[in-house]
């Protein structure tokens, strides 16, 4: 019997407001039209309760970050238990130990089953270009130190959160330890350079797909929010690293795509890096 999942993106568009709770309509209208598409598992971008504000210098950041154990996220569970539908939400999370970029896992009961924690923070320099702003999230964020898999729907899936997609090493990580999905969250801008931002969007997520044979379901923002363009073009990988599914670049849309897990043992075949990979050659990577 063929082993397959209905997942949904949830490419949300520009945020306005510095208030999280304010985007709480925007997740409520994904969860109903995920509802309707009979979607069991839905995955929503980076930071997507708050605008990308590590663009910017903000001392008075703490406005954009929740408790797991907040109003909101008790909010978002709701909509998760009411709809019986499992979700991974990209937030800002405040905790006892600091502030991270996260993305929590909760089930269609409503409980909350873990959380990822971006580990490979980046700080890129502004420019004086249209959209060359930069980002400053090591002043935001403290880095994770796990590497979880989690399993929703039938689906054995790690979380890689935007720049981590960037790293062949923890996604390879990820499928040793059984993920066959690999779900990435993501705030893609095309910064000032949107002609070879938006060529090369696609092409760490194919990678990631193809040389683990894994699917890879990246959520991206949307349009255009202050200095940022949101590049869109959410996207399904299958793990022979070919696009199944793509959103387009103009508006929010809810990406839907049935994957087959099973693909996954058939690519591995195809492709047999767990047979032929040599790891005793590869100790300088992690030295």
């Amino acid at each position: 019997m063929t082993r397959s999942v209905t997942i949904g993106l949830a490419q949300t568009g520009p945020v306005v407001s510095d208030s999280p709770a304010n985007q709480l309509g925007v997740a409520e209208a994904m969860f109903d039209r995920a509802s309707a598409e009979g979607v069991a598992l839905l995955c929503f971008s980076e930071l997507f309760l708050a605008p990308f504000f590590p663009n910017r210098l903000d001392k008075a950041f703490d406005r954009f970050f929740i408790r797991l154990d907040g109003p909101e996220m008790q909010a978002l569970r709701g909509m998760a238990r009411q709809r019986g539908i499992g979700a991974v939400f990209g937030v800002a999370e405040a905790a006892d130990d600091g502030y991270f970029n996260s993305a929590v896992v909760v089930g269609p009961d409503g409980a909350i089953r873990g959380a990822y924690r971006k580990t490979h923070i980046p700080a890129y320099f502004p420019t004086d270009a249209p959209g060359g702003t930069g980002s400053f999230e090591k002043l935001y964020f403290a880095p994770g130190n796990a590497l979880p898999v989690f399993e929703l729907a039938g689906c054995r899936f790690g979380i890689q959160i935007c720049n981590d997609r960037l790293y062949p090493e923890p996604s390879r990580v990820l499928a040793l330890a059984g993920a066959e999905a690999i779900v990435m969250p993501i705030c893609f801008s095309t910064y000032a350079d949107p002609g070879r931002r938006a060529s090369i969007w696609e092409i760490p997520l194919r990678a990631r797909a193809y040389e683990n044979g894994v699917w890879v379901l990246a959520a991206n923002r949307v349009g255009v929010e202050g200095p940022r363009h949101h590049l869109g073009r959410s996207m399904v990988v299958d793990p022979r690293g070919m696009i199944a599914a793509e959103a387009g670049t103009d508006g929010e849309a809810l990406l839907v795509a049935t994957i087959d897990l099973d693909e996954v043992v058939r690519a591995r075949k195809d492709f047999p890096w767990w047979r032929d990979r040599r790891p005793d050659l590869y100790g300088p990577v992690v030295a």
